[in-house]
C-alpha cells in the first residue's frame, strides 16, 4: 500500500485524535502504565487546537486514502518540540513512524532551526530505538510527578501571575540557562492568564508557563521552581516533569505527597547546552 504524506487539514482532528489515544493507550496498557491520554475526545480536541495554531506544523499519513497516523512540531519558538507522534496500532512497525520522524526532521531543516527536542516515555523502547536511529542523542532521565497541591512558600520568593511587562525579563532568563528562548509559548501563556514568575530581591529569578504536562518552566535555582511548584494550585494533565538528576528538587516534591508516574527521557538534535539553572521541561522538551 502506498503511503501518503500532507500537511494536516482541521477537519483530521477527530481522526487524529482517535489514533493518539488508541496507540498512547494501548502502548502504556501494555506495559501497565496509565495513559499520556485520558481519551479520544480530549486528544481531537488537542489536535483541533494545534491544527488551527499557526506556530505548529501538523504532517498527516494516509493509506489508500485513510489516515494512519500524525506528527506535530511545535514551531513557536527557536528550538523545534516533537510531538505527539502516533501511528493506527492497526499499522505500527511498518516504518510509518520513521516516515513521519524523517518528515519533521526535513521541516526543520529547510527553516533553519538550530535544534529539535522531545520527551518520550522510559518504558517504550522502540520509540527510544526510532529516536536514537534518526540522530537524537539521550540527555536526561525525566520523573513525571502528579500528586495533590503542595501550597505554602519558599523564603525569599514571592510567586505572581506574569503580565505582558516580564516577557523580555522571561526569555532573558530563559536564554541564560537554555540558550534558547521560548517566547512563542510564554506569549501564549500569558494570553491564557496561566503564566507566573518568581521574584527574588526585587527581580524575575523564574517563571512557568503553568504547571502542567504540556507547560515548561525555568529558573535561576532550585528555589526558584520549587516557590512555583509550592504555590500550584494543581498540576495539570499526567503531571509536572523534573529532572531527576535535580536530586534537591526531585526529592522535596516526593516528601510534599508527590508520586512518580513515570520515568521519561530527554532527546535532542543539535543545539543543546547543559541547564545553567533549574527547570521544567514540557511533554515536547
Amino acid at each position: 500500500m502506498v503511503l501518503v504524506l500532507r500537511p494536516g487539514r482541521p477537519d483530521d482532528a477527530q481522526e487524529c485524535g482517535r489514533i493518539c489515544f488508541e496507540a498512547f493507550d494501548g502502548i502504556a496498557r501494555a506495559h501497565g502504565y496509565a495513559s499520556d491520554m485520558p481519551g479520544a475526545e480530549p486528544a481531537a480536541q488537542m489536535f483541533r487546537m494545534v491544527l488551527d495554531h499557526p506556530g505548529f506544523y501538523v504532517v498527516v499519513a494516509e493509506q489508500d486514502g485513510r489516515i494512519v497516523g500524525s506528527n506535530c512540531l511545535d514551531e513557536r519558538s527557536p528550538v523545534a518540540g516533537v510531538g505527539p507522534i502516533t501511528v493506527d496500532p492497526a499499522v505500527q512497525n511498518g516504518g510509518i513512524g520513521r516516515r513521519l520522524m524523517l518528515d519533521v526532521m526535513r521541516r526543520t531543516a529547510e527553516r533553519g532551526a538550530p535544534g529539535i527536542r522531545l520527551l518520550q516515555s522510559g518504558y517504550h523502547c522502540r520509540s527510544f530505538a526510532l529516536y536514537a536511529g534518526l540522530g537524537f542523542e539521550f540527555r536526561e532521565t525525566v520523573a513525571c510527578l502528579q500528586g495533590p497541591p503542595i501550597g505554602g512558600a519558599v523564603p525569599g520568593r514571592e510567586v505572581r501571575a506574569a503580565t505582558d511587562a516580564d516577557l523580555a525579563a522571561c526569555n532573558d532568563l530563559c536564554r541564560r540557562v537554555h540558550g534558547a528562548d521560548r517566547g512563542g509559548e510564554l506569549a501564549d501563556a500569558l494570553k491564557a492568564g496561566t503564566a507566573r514568575v518568581t521574584e527574588h530581591d526585587g527581580r524575575i529569578t523564574g517563571y512557568a508557563t503553568d504547571l502542567s504536562f504540556f507547560a515548561h518552566a525555568v529558573g535561576e535555582s532550585t528555589d526558584d521552581v520549587r516557590a512555583l511548584i509550592a504555590a500550584a494550585p494543581s498540576f495539570g494533565g499526567p503531571g509536572i516533569l523534573v529532572p531527576a538528576r535535580d536530586s534537591a528538587l526531585l526529592q522535596w516534591c516526593l516528601g510534599n505527597g508527590l508520586k512518580v508516574r513515570q520515568l521519561m527521557s530527554l532527546m535532542t538534535i543539535g543545539l543543546y547546552s547543559e541547564p545553567a539553572g533549574a527547570y521544567l521541561p514540557s511533554i515536547l522538551y
